[in-house]
């Protein structure tokens, strides 16, 4: 199977996102570093690393109010600063964003939704409250689909933690939770969340576990680089894994065939029997089984059972993949 993209992504390729998490991490063990100095010690590197911030932050600050008052911060300038990760993340940090929390929210969800689709599902925002509390509410098939809680661990709240960190819970209610006497009781805070997913049986997702706090993601290349009707291999963090291009949607599986277990190097993508123009189902080279790719993979032949679908996000025309660190077995 030819490689779309390699494990080997430039530099240039990791997100500003990620470049400021990696800099407060070293600055957070420096910070660590320097108690060993004693409490005096800590206390000053802490106050220089706040002066610092304080200093960058207000010269942030009169860079846009100058481009304010010279009528050069439009919607489309705004806009510019708003796709840049790395200047994001620095008007994050001072609260300087363009955009408020809600918008940004949004935004993030736009991005999921291409894989949410591919789900047969979506999302839909219902608030954004004062204190930062996000309520979504899942739609469709998502609400129980096999892949439920990687969906919700790494695609929604993923892309809301990287658009607006300042949020503090994610609750996340289905519509029969909607119709329900117990009204709220449906909601699910991000804690709770987390804690099915790392409970959750091994018979609910036999793919990457959701639950491993070292997942992430990881850059696979540029857009440009997946061909329609394109079926590509690819080893990312150890993991193989496969990505299939239809029209502009992109889908990404773990590179395993759960009917034979076997890889599916040598896949090809062909419509679905009686299935309108764009709804693909992927073989199976060595058992000839077909998975649907809009019903998250599910298996023609056998029913009960699925590839393993992984969140996928394009960002900056940059495709980057949600990968776990370990394999479920």
């Amino acid at each position: 199977m030819p490689h779309a993209a390699t494990s080997g992504a430039t530099e240039a390729s990791v997100s500003g996102t990620d470049q400021l998490r990696a800099a407060g991490d070293r600055i957070d063990a420096l910070l660590n570093a320097s108690a060993s100095g004693g409490v005096v010690a800590r206390e000053r590197a802490e106050e220089l690393v706040r002066l610092v911030a304080d200093l960058y932050g207000a010269g942030l600050e009169r860079i846009l109010s100058i481009l304010d008052d010279a009528g050069h911060l439009d919607d489309e300038v705004a806009a510019a600063l708003a796709a840049d990760d790395l200047v994001a993340g620095l008007l994050l940090v001072h609260d300087l964003h363009p955009y408020d929390t809600t918008t940004r929210v949004e935004q993030a969800l736009d991005q999921v939704r291409p894989y949410l689709g591919s789900h047969g599902g979506d999302v839909e925002l219902l608030e954004v409250s004062p204190d930062g509390a996000v309520r979504l509410r899942l739609l469709g098939s998502c609400d129980g689909c096999p892949s439920s809680s990687v969906t919700l661990k790494l695609a929604v709240e993923g892309a809301i933690e990287a658009a607006a960190p300042e949020v503090t819970t994610i609750e996340v209610e289905t519509p029969a939770d909607a119709a329900s006497p117990a009204g709220g009781r449906g909601l699910i805070s991000i804690g709770s969340l987390r804690s099915r997913i790392d409970s959750s049986s091994s018979g609910t997702f036999s793919g990457p576990d959701a639950g491993d706090p070292r997942s992430s993601w990881q850059p696979l290349g540029e857009v440009e680089e997946f061909a329609d009707g394109g079926v590509g291999g690819s080893l990312l963090a150890g993991i193989p894994i496969m990505v299939c291009r239809v029209g502009s949607e992109l889908f990404a599986f773990l590179d395993r065939c759960p009917r034979c277990d076997t890889t599916m190097a040598g896949a090809t993508l062909a419509r679905r029997l009686g299935g309108v123009a764009g709804d693909a189902v992927l073989r199976c080279p060595t058992c000839r089984a077909h998975y649907t790719l809009r019903r998250a993979g599910a298996c023609s032949e056998e029913p009960g059972l699925h590839l393993d679908p992984l969140p996928l996000l394009v960002s900056s025309g940059v495709v980057s993949v949600a990968v776990p660190a370990a394999i479920a077995v």
